[in-house]
C-alpha cells in the first residue's frame, strides 16, 4: 500500500535529523556529524568620534549569524544525503534550517528537561529592537526547574510565522537576582537579555523555544564542490549565513 508523508525535510541532515530518498523527514538515513563548526556573530556598525573623543555609533545593518561547517572524510553513503539535500536548494535560492549540536539543548540540565515539554511565554507584547524581556510559565519555578543561562540559543514561535530569527541569551535576571529599579521577576518568571534585538514584534503569549533552536540559512556561494581521494572518501565543507 502506498505511503504518503506531509513534509519534506527542511533541516540539514545530521545524526538527529534524518532524510529518506523521497525527501521526507521520517527517513532512516541520518546525516553525518560535523568535524568542526565555526560560528560568527556579525553586527555591522557605523562609528565615529568627536574632537573631544566622544563615541558616536549606530548599527547600519541587521545582525546575522554565520557558520562554516566541516565534515570528516565520508563514505558515499554518508555523503550523498547531505550533498543532494543542498543541491536541491540550488545554491542560495532556497533557504533551509540547521541545528547546531552545541546549542541543541539548554546548558542547564534541569531547565533542558523542563523546557522540552513546557513552553515559556512572553509576559507582554514587545516592539522590534527590544533586547530584554520577561518570560513566564504557570507552575514554572526558578528553583526546581532552573533557568536559561547566558550562551543558550532560542527561537520565538508565535503569532508572526515569519519570525525565524535565532537569538542568544546574554544575561538572566531572576526573583533572587535582578537589577535595582526594575520590576522584580516572580518565581515563575525570568527576565532575559539577548543578542540581537528583536527582529520583529512579539505578542503576549508567544512561545520561547530553547530546545533544538534552528537557524534559517542559505549557502553563501553559488558553487558546491567536493573532493574524492584514492580511498573513495569524500571531503566536503560549506559556508552558511542566516537569513530572514
Amino acid at each position: 500500500m502506498p505511503t504518503t508523508f506531509n513534509n519534506f525535510q527542511n533541516i540539514l541532515p545530521d545524526p538527529n535529523n534524518s532524510i529518506a530518498d523521497a525527501g521526507q523527514a521520517t527517513g532512516s538515513v541520518k546525516g553525518p556529524g560535523f568535524s568542526s563548526v565555526s560560528f560568527t556573530s556579525e553586527q555591522k556598525v557605523l562609528k565615529d568620534s568627536t574632537n573631544s573623543g566622544r563615541l558616536l555609533a549606530r548599527a547600519k545593518a541587521g545582525h546575522k549569524w554565520k557558520m562554516k561547517i566541516s565534515y570528516n572524510p565520508m563514505t558515499r553513503t554518508d555523503f550523498e544525503p547531505v550533498y543532494n539535500f543542498l543541491m536541491h536548494r540550488r545554491g542560495a535560492l532556497h533557504p533551509f534550517f540547521i541545528s547546531l549540536p552545541q546549542y541543541r539543548l539548554p546548558q542547564e540540565a534541569a531547565f533542558a528537561v523542563y523546557s522540552a515539554t513546557n513552553k515559556l511565554e512572553a509576559q507582554s507584547s514587545q516592539l522590534a529592537g527590544v533586547t530584554s524581556l520577561m518570560i513566564e510559565k504557570s507552575g514554572y519555578s526558578n528553583t526546581t526547574n532552573s533557568t536559561p543561562v547566558p550562551g543558550d540559543l532560542f527561537n520565538i514561535d508565535g503569532a508572526n510565522s515569519n519570525h525565524k530569527k535565532a537569538y542568544m541569551v546574554n544575561r538572566v535576571e531572576t526573583s533572587e537576582y535582578y537589577q535595582a529599579g526594575t520590576t522584580a521577576p516572580t518565581s515563575s518568571q525570568v527576565r532575559i537579555h539577548f543578542t540581537p534585538g528583536l527582529s520583529k514584534a512579539v505578542s503576549t503569549g508567544d512561545d520561547f523555544v530553547f530546545n533544538n533552536p534552528l537557524i534559517k540559512v542559505i549557502m553563501t556561494g553559488n558553487i558546491q564542490e567536493y573532493s574524492l581521494n584514492t580511498s573513495n572518501l569524500y571531503s566536503f565543507s560549506l559556508n552558511l549565513e542566516e537569513v530572514q
